[in-house]
């Protein structure tokens, strides 16, 4: 053991599903953790065939061994930060809510993955309801898609208005912090929503980006989030950050073409060394 280090790097743990094409879940996970100069980790919640064209199957891992790999990394390396994406089903969502609470886990960023670019849907209607149940309260932040938010709050969003009675309803069902992200809405400017509990509406827009390439959009944007907040941000000025880092990723990546379908964001176009903090 070296007995004169003086510092650790920031540590962000992924719970979330395997995506063979790299684009999305876990694999972009790490790549986005890994540009913003974080230290990552996972825990695999299930694998997937797929590939920027859709998913052809998806498999759980068992719940042990999802257990098993959140206590090893937590007992052993440390975690700042924690990004939740796919949960395929509710004894997976309970074996991780049981996971965050045994190890005291509290800066969480849950992106409620239900249904893939392509349009599948990833996880059942019983995962759905303990999802919100179990992990709302545990997380710092839940960031739904459009359509994710229109699943929870059970109605369809078609307007900003829309998006702040839905994130103002999910704070109702339990979540502390809400980002509704409206890219899926018609028109040249995305529109997104981070309302907290207690504050007022904090509305981020920016121009449309013209690009393809949007696999993986989602996972990238909540895993910039977790790890910023690793680094130290507060909630809004991590959400910007990871905003301002995936608008990048997506700028980078449009005009390289991967596969014959949606393709991945360019996760290394601009990286970061690894960053160190004092230890304590």
């Amino acid at each position: 053991m070296n007995t004169t280090a003086n510092s650790r790097y920031p540590r962000v743990l992924t719970i979330a599903g395997s995506d063979s094409g790299g684009g999305a879940g876990i694999q972009a996970d790490l790549k986005t953790f890994a540009a913003l100069g974080c230290f990552g980790m996972s825990a695999i919640t299930a694998l997937t065939a797929q590939n920027t064209l859709g998913v052809r199957s998806i498999h759980a891992v068992p719940a042990q061994i999802l257990a098993d790999q959140v206590d090893a990394v937590a007992e052993d390396i440390g975690i700042d930060a924690v990004k939740i994406g796919m949960l395929h089903s509710a004894e997976t969502v309970r074996t991780v809510a049981a996971a965050l609470r045994r190890h005291a886990l509290r800066t969480v960023v849950l992106d409620p993955v239900m249904i893939a670019t392509s349009g599948a849907v990833l996880i059942d209607q019983e995962a759905i309801a303990v999802l919100v149940y179990e992990l709302f309260p545990l997380a710092s932040l839940v960031t739904p898609n459009l359509d994710e938010a229109a699943l929870l709050v059970g109605r369809p969003l078609a307007t900003e208005a829309d998006m702040e009675g839905a994130a103002r309803q999910l704070l109702e069902m339990g979540a502390t912090a809400v980002l509704v992200k409206g890219g899926h809405l018609a028109g040249d400017t995305v529109s997104d929503l981070l309302l907290a509990r207690g504050e007022a509406p904090h509305w981020m827009r920016s121009p449309r980006i013209a690009t393809p390439n949007t696999h993986g959009t989602g996972c990238t944007l909540s895993s910039a989030i977790a790890a910023q907040l690793a680094l130290g941000l507060p909630l809004r000025e991590a959400v910007e950050a990871a905003r301002t880092f995936i608008r990048g990723a997506l700028e980078a990546g449009a005009g390289v073409r991967t596969g014959a379908g949606s393709g991945p964001l360019n996760h290394g176009y601009a990286p970061q060394t690894m960053r160190r903090l004092p230890l304590p």
